[in-house]
C-alpha cells in the first residue's frame, strides 16, 4: 500500500488552516458579542476632564528660562 505524501500533507494543510480560521471566526463573534455587553451594562459616562492648566509665564520669564538653559548647556 502507497500512501501519497503530497496529499497528506494537502490534508493536514486544509485541516490546520481550517481550524485557525474558525477559531478566529469565533473569536470575532464572541468579541462582538463582548462588546455589546459591555456597551449595554456599562455605558460611557462622560464626564470633564481633568485639567491642569499652569498659570502662563509672562515673556521675561520665558527668555530667562531660555538664556539658563543655553548657559548651561555651554558650561558643559
Amino acid at each position: 500500500m502507497e500512501v501519497n505524501l503530497v496529499e497528506e500533507a494537502l490534508k493536514f494543510m486544509l485541516l490546520g488552516m481550517g481550524t485557525v480560521f474558525v477559531f478566529l471566526g469565533i473569536m470575532i463573534v464572541a468579541m462582538n458579542m463582548q462588546t455589546a455587553f459591555v456597551e449595554k451594562f456599562l455605558p460611557d459616562d462622560p464626564k470633564e476632564p481633568d485639567v491642569i492648566v499652569s498659570a502662563p509665564l509672562d515673556k521675561k520669564n520665558k527668555v530667562a528660562a531660555i538664556i539658563a538653559a543655553i548657559l548651561k548647556r555651554q558650561a558643559k
